[in-house]
């Protein structure tokens, strides 16, 4: 099997290189046709942290270097070099996007994210006719590996980012959520990773407050939540359970003396303190206040870490999944050698049977004539069955190609198969 590709991500270039590189649908839609010109069936899968195309060549003598010059003269990109790409071929191309899929070979192990990506890459390709037997093969074959790597493994779970942690460990002191209030301090990235966690976790209500009002005011459309003017903010935050600060100021925003006050209001009533934010938004002293639930990007930082050694450790069984998609995968692939041969093989005895009967045909009686035909058959059936079942058995089990294909041959030159076939098409 000659699938070839081309792929680079957070392993072979920078980020600017794969953000310069990202290719839109619209783009997505405009080099397909391109392709076509060099593949029967392709695909293009481009996310941040990605760029991708794999096909079969109409060609043999298509290089991994005219792929790249494809690529890159539908998407000029400076500073790009041979080295940001990495080459697949064969098993070890179909390996790769099993491992795409799976998780395994994303920036976060166990993204949950990518197996949607390839699946709207591969609509994409079918939707323009760029994916054909093989491809569509592929494409099932990779989803049954994400989904048995999700629910026969542990890669996906835990927190991997420290906003993601922080809302995990709120949830373990609160839950439910839903009727808790929340304030998010900064609206950057940050601050909208966080605010956006606790709307899908279902809080009950969510506030945002930043220095830049335009900048809270979409945040605050995002996770349909309302707003706090960030020079009142100190006025309101005993109203909330829920305090995750991430902002970029350099000083403190909420002092030991502010949480102090705050707690009077709140009469001793517990509230969780997040603060992500480097340099820290709220001091850390908070910690010794009755009641008052304090983390920062160092403690959950250790969360994450331990998050990240548990999902590597889960590595080894996604690969073994992978590996016995890869036997089903290629012993299907070789079935597609050897059915042929099976039929051609049967349809060649069959022929030398019937020729033997039509001599026979006006020298025995009809009644003798069935008989014959019924011996004959029954014969040719049990002499090629061994051989048959050993063939496909062979194929389906996909553990050697070199093998399948080595018999195949082996029985079309031992009775001439191929010769006789074209004879009987001319």
């Amino acid at each position: 099997m000659n699938l070839v590709g081309i792929t680079i991500n957070h392993n072979t270039a920078g980020i600017e290189l794969r953000e310069a590189l990202h290719l839109n649908k619209d783009e997505i839609i405009d080099l397909i046709p391109k392709l076509k010109e060099f593949f029967s069936e392709g695909i293009i899968i481009s996310t941040c942290n990605r760029t991708e195309i794999f096909g079969f060549p109409k060609n043999f003598t298509l290089a991994y270097q005219d792929i790249i010059e494809i690529l890159l003269s539908h998407k000029p990109v400076a500073g790009i070099t041979q080295e940001n790409f990495s080459k697949y071929f064969s098993c070890g191309a179909v390996k790769h996007l099993f491992s795409v899929a799976s998780g395994i070979d994303s920036l976060i192990i166990g993204d949950s994210q990518i197996l949607g990506q390839v699946k709207d890459a591969f609509e994409t390709s079918e939707d323009l006719g760029f994916s054909g037997t093989l491809m569509h093969r592929i494409y099932e074959s990779a989803m049954k590996v994400g989904k048995r790597v999700i629910k026969e493994t542990t890669i996906g779970e835990g927190a991997v980012s420290v906003s993601y942690a922080g809302v995990q460990v709120i949830e373990k002191i609160f839950s439910p959520l839903e009727r808790k209030n929340a304030l998010i301090i900064g609206a950057g990235e940050t601050g909208d990773l966080a605010a956006t966690h606790l709307r899908d976790k279902g809080i009950g209500k969510i506030a945002i407050s930043n220095r830049t009002i335009e900048r809270a005011e979409n945040l605050a459309e995002k996770v349909h939540g309302e707003i706090i003017p960030f020079q009142y903010l100190k006025e309101h935050i005993h109203n909330f359970d829920i305090i995750i600060s991430a902002t970029s100021s350099p000083e403190l925003i909420l002092t030991k003396n502010d949480i102090k006050e705050m707690m009077k209001k709140r009469k001793g009533e517990t509230i969780v303190l997040m603060d992500i934010a480097l340099p820290r938004d709220i001091d850390p002293e908070v910690r010794n206040i009755e009641n008052v639930f304090y983390h920062d990007i160092d403690s959950l930082k250790v969360i994450v870490d331990q998050n990240v050694i548990k999902r590597r450790n889960e590595i080894p069984k996604a690969l073994e999944i992978i590996m016995e998609e890869m036997h089903q995968f290629f012993g299907w692939v070789n079935t597609l050698e050897v059915v042929p041969v099976i039929k051609s093989i049967r349809d060649f005895f069959e022929e030398i049977r019937h020729d033997e009967l039509e001599k026979l045909k006006n020298k025995v009686s009809e009644e003798d004539y069935l008989k014959f035909e019924d011996m004959t058959r029954r014969m040719m059936g049990r002499i090629l069955h061994n051989p048959t079942i050993k063939l496909r058995e062979l194929a389906e089990s996909g553990t050697n190609i070199q093998d399948t294909l080595t018999h195949s041959i082996i029985i079309k030159e031992l009775f001439d198969l191929d010769k006789k076939r074209k004879n009987g098409e001319e």
